[in-house]
């Protein structure tokens, strides 16, 4: 097996920097076999919904693209289903619709007409983790002393000081996003990525398993 044929990429939280996300993409799609989204491809940033036409073209056309959900992504989802909108508004949702030429209160027949069929399924078929032979990968984290198969959505998408402050041997290094860092952190257990591109800092991605870092320019000024 060579060199390429045993790398993974995993490419931490975007939302909606779509301009970063090509930008990053031309610098690491050659170097994986494997390419993994840790979520939040929406919300706060203007180009939610380039970044998910972009990431569903990049599927299509690489040999392997795993895309997990994050909390923004299941707020996302549950609007696209009519449920409760009040914080996904609250927390970057309203730049989400506008990128899909969306009002505030969109309704069913709004929702049918501007979001493409694809990206319905795309929030809906996102997974909680995944892992590889190289690493566990999750949105925010693990529950400690809690069997993989038995992570729950709250752990996976919302967790933050009680996974960070914890040691937790699952194996093998998880990888994640979530929790903003000015840079990635990395230690024995635990790799986090998600730089703050949206606040102005990076997008990262991790090559594994040599562990280096690449990372591009983020969102420039301030989301609106």
């Amino acid at each position: 097996m060579s060199a390429i044929d045993s790398t993974t990429c995993v490419i931490g939280d975007i939302h909606g920097c779509h301009e970063s996300l090509v930008h990053l993409l031309g610098k690491v799609t050659h170097r994986a076999d494997t390419l993994v989204f840790l979520g939040d491809y929406v919300d706060r940033g203007p180009h939610s919904k380039e970044v998910v036409s972009t990431i569903l073209t990049l599927a299509r056309n690489h040999p392997r693209v795993i895309t997990l959900m994050g909390n923004h992504d299941f707020l996302f989802m549950k609007y696209l289903n009519g449920e409760e909108s009040s914080l996904f508004l609250q927390v970057g949702g309203k730049q989400t619709l506008a990128s899909y030429g969306l009002p505030v209160h969109a309704t069913p027949e709004d929702i049918l007409q501007q979001v493409p069929s694809t990206h319905i399924t795309f929030f809906h078929n996102l997974p909680l983790y995944w892992e590889n032979q190289h690493a566990i990968y999750v949105h925010a984290g693990l529950q400690p002393g809690c069997h993989l198969s038995q992570q729950t959505a709250q752990w996976c998408l919302w967790a933050r000081e009680s996974f960070l402050t914890a040691t937790a041997d699952f194996g093998k290094p998880v990888i994640f996003g979530h929790t903003v860092f000015s840079e990635p952190l990395i230690a024995d257990d635990k790799i986090g990525i998600d730089t703050g591109a949206v606040y102005g800092g990076e997008l990262t991605a991790l090559l594994l398993p040599e562990q280096k870092i690449i990372s591009v320019p983020g969102l420039r000024g301030p989301y609106q």
